[in-house]
Formats: structure tokens, sequence, C-alpha cells
């Protein structure tokens, strides 16, 4: 069978159709694409901002005609470009797993340490949301932040940001730049990012301060709603993990009237512990907007007795034998030294970024409080599949297996809870914590444990042998939702 398969003429559009057609044809032996590439009127259009053009689907409606009028089988879009608004003509039916959904920060070398930093980006909710985060993320004193509007493709909106002396940074979607960086089949556009890249610092934005465009980073396969035989062989290649996450997102974005004029985010966050819900921004009533929510996998009984045991701690600095590595997880403010340099730079959190960044570091991203499991997903940007990794933490931390530990500082711990009392539950803020904890009431590994889904997690499940009691709650910026 031979399928007709469309998409906008720019090298990233025909990347992603390539990527379906290459997932089709691996799910179809003897399956045969006809690629079909077109401009649509957004792409015709490159002088005003998305968001005041008049027309919905500026870059999706003369595709629509010809699904309905039967001049091609499917069309692949970026699912972030489509209107919120269903027609009942056509249907989205599949997605391939979704790439990062993050916005990312190409930011001028010869810029660092200017006062006043002007950034382009066309997107009310890039404008609203990252003008506060840069205020405290770039790593000096900003007196003040301003917007310009651009238009084009990536490769366009780099060049765009070169030969601007007055513009210092860009902002894009990752997924973007990532795609156009590992296709082969456009050496010339990897070529010229790869060299733009030598004079940018990037930084990628974390989803909890700015939250993604509605299903940024998904593609979308859309079909007639009559080629039934069109859906079956999509259908072996749907991520049904994917296809929920950036529907939900879609779904918030309608309760708040849809479109992307709006100055909102939303992001939607499967997890093995549980989905995250996380939307920032304004309302078309020009109400602020900020959500964060957690629906665990897993659900404690309410009438639990949960307590938390007492802790006295004390960090002493250590002289640190450090060796080159490519990255460096920093997993404490306090265990960072300044005599520590590493290319790339990220931080477990938010908190630990904040103080880093004030300490005049460039910090490249974060695991947000999500665990260091947390993918960073920067392959693409550094141009390196085996990036060697760091990790600066305390002497007695647990080893991991892909992290190189330097143990930067001393804990020194001490359990000042004399008594086991009658709590079903206790929280833990580390797995040091739980360690020295169960040497005092082995009678712990009967208990239920609640602590947040990284170390800690893999700490009381290592010593458990299970993790059938242990409960995931986030920090106390999530609203846990059961």
């Amino acid at each position: 069978m031979k399928l007709r398969l469309s998409s906008r003429q720019s090298a990233l559009a025909q990347i992603q159709a390539y990527q379906v057609g290459a997932a089709l044809e691996k799910a179809h032996a003897g399956l045969e694409i006809e690629y079909l590439f077109r401009e649509s009127l957004g792409d015709k259009n490159l002088t005003d901002p998305l968001w005041k053009m008049p027309e919905k689907g500026v870059f999706t409606e003369d595709f629509f005609r010809d699904l309905t009028e039967n001049k091609t089988d499917l069309v692949v879009h970026s699912w972030k470009d489509l209107p919120t608004a269903e027609k009942d003509e056509t249907r989205i039916v599949a997605t391939l797993p979704r790439a990062d959904q993050r916005d990312l920060l190409l930011f001028k070398k010869s810029s660092l340490k200017k006062p006043l930093v002007k950034i382009y980006s066309s997107s009310p909710r890039r404008t609203h949301n990252i003008k506060p985060l840069l205020n405290w993320a770039l790593p000096w004193q900003v007196e003040e932040i301003e917007f310009q509007n651009v238009r084009g493709n990536i490769p366009t909106r780099i060049q765009k940001l070169l030969a601007a002396e007055e513009i210092d940074g860009l902002i894009v979607a990752k997924a973007a730049l990532d795609r156009l960086l590992t296709e082969p089949r456009f050496p010339e556009t990897i070529l010229a990012i790869r060299q733009a890249l030598e004079k940018l610092n990037w930084m990628v934005l974390p989803l909890c301060e700015n939250p993604n465009a509605a299903a940024q980073g998904a593609l979308a396969i859309e079909i007639s709603s009559q080629r039934t035989d069109v859906l079956e062989l999509i259908s072996a290649i749907n991520c049904s993990a994917s296809f929920s996450s950036a529907q939900r997102e879609r779904e918030i974005l309608t309760e708040f009237g849809g479109g992307c004029h709006l100055a909102l985010g939303m992001s939607v966050l499967e997890r093995p512990y549980g989905r995250i819900e996380i939307v920032k921004g304004l309302t078309p009533a020009n109400d602020q907007v900020v959500s964060k929510k957690f629906f665990p996998s897993k659900i404690r009984s309410q009438s639990f007795k949960v307590g938390r045991m007492e802790f006295s701690t004390v960090r002493k600095s250590k002289e640190i034998s450090f060796s080159k590595v490519d990255a460096l997880y920093v997993s404490k403010a306090e265990a960072f030294q300044p005599e520590v340099t590493t290319e790339y730079v990220w931080t477990a959190g938010i908190k630990t970024w904040k103080k880093l960044a004030a300490l005049g570091v460039w910090v490249h991203g974060s695991s947000e409080g999500l665990g260091e499991a947390e993918d960073a997903m920067i392959e693409a940007l550094t141009g390196s599949d085996q990036l060697k990794w760091g990790r600066l933490t305390h002497d007695d931390a647990v080893e991991t297996s892909d992290k190189i530990s330097f143990g930067s500082y001393r804990l020194e711990l001490e359990l000042k809870t004399l008594t086991l009392d009658s709590c079903d539950a206790y929280k833990w803020k580390s797995g040091s914590e739980f360690l020295l904890a169960i040497k005092h009431f082995p009678d712990l590994k009967n208990r239920f444990h609640i602590c947040g889904p990284g170390r800690t997690y893999d700490t009381i499940k290592k010593t458990l042998g299970t993790g059938q009691n242990i409960f995931v709650e986030l920090n106390d910026e999530f609203i846990t939702v059961v």
C-alpha cells in the first residue's frame, strides 16, 4: 500500500514528516510513503506575530482542505500549531513519543553581564513567564529585560539573532532545535546551527516557572474521519502516554478560552509515580494563574498519622578531589565550590539554581525537584551522545551508576528523636536521614514512608527491598489531588 503524507516544507516540518514515515514503514512491511511538502498561510506571512493574525490554524488550514478533498492521506503537524476547536471532517489520531516540551534560551556570549537585555520572542506566554524567570536565572544583576517580535523558521531566527547587534537572546522550542540537530538529511542546517552555537550560551528553561505551549514537542497525525483504513495503519505507531498528556494540555487551554494569543502555559508530565499538571500565566480576563497539581499513582490513606523525626545537621566543607567531567549535577548549593569548572551545570532544584546564579554561575538547566533520574536531554545541544557526568554532593552520598560522585562536604547528621512513636508513616527529606533513623529504630521497616521522587525514594526502596510502603509527594508548591 502507498500512503501520501503531507506537511509544511520547512526543514523542521520535513524532519517531523520523515520521522512519522519511518515509524510507519517499520511497523508495516512493504508500505510505501509519498511525501508532499508545501507552504501554509503562516509560512507566507512572516511579518505579523502569530497571535495578531486573524486566521485560526495559519499553519494547518490548507492541509485540512487537502484531507477533505482526498489530495492526501495524512498530515503531520506540530501539535501546538493546531487550533483547539476540533472539526468533524478530520481527526487527530496518533502521535510519536513526545520530544522535549521545554523552551530554550539562546544567549550571545558577547552579551553576558549586560544590564539591559533584549530578547527575540513573539509569544505572549513566553514574554509573560520568562521575564521574571530570567531576573534570577541570569547570573548577573539585570536591570531590565525587553522582548521583541521575531518570525521565521528556527535557522532564520538564529541568524537574525546573530545579525542584530542590539538583540542578546532568542527563545525557541527545544524540541525543534533538537530535531534539526539530529536529522542527517539536512547537513547544511546542522552545520549552520553548530557554528551559531559556538557563539551562544544556552539555558533549558524550567517548566515549573515557564510551562510550555499546549502540546509543544508533540507531533499530531491528522486524517480524514472517513479513512478507517488509514486509522488502522497509524494506530500501530501511536504513543498513548504522549497522546494523553498533549491532549490534556489542549483541554486545559480550551478551559481558558484557547488560542496562541493567551499569555498562558500548561505542562502535563506523566511519571511512574503520578501525573503533574502546571499552569501559569494570564487568563483572558488578565488574571494571574499559578497552579501546580500532583495526581499520585499510589494514594496513601487519609487516616494515616504522619510524623517527622527531628535531626540536627552540620555541613563542613572539605577539599574536593575533582576529575574532569563534561557536565556537573549539583545536588545542593552548599556542595558547589567556585574552583570546580565544567562545561555544563545542572541543578537538582530551582532553589539551588537561584543560589548558584547569585554566585555568578551560568546554570544550563534543572531537574526541578523531580529527582536525579529526570533526563536532562541535552545530548543534541552538546553534540555528544556520551556525556561524562559528575555529581557534587556530600561524602557519604549513595553512589550512582550514571554519574561520578564528588564529595565536597561532610554531612554530620544527628538524630534528635529518642523514641519511636505511633505514627503510621514518616516523611523524609533525604536518604541519609532515613538510613540514620533505621539504624536506631529497625522497626521503621514496618511503617510507611513519604518522600520525593528522587534519590531518597531509591535509598528507601533499596533498604526495604520494595516500594510497596513508599508514597511520593512533591514539594510544598504542589497540591496533591486524591
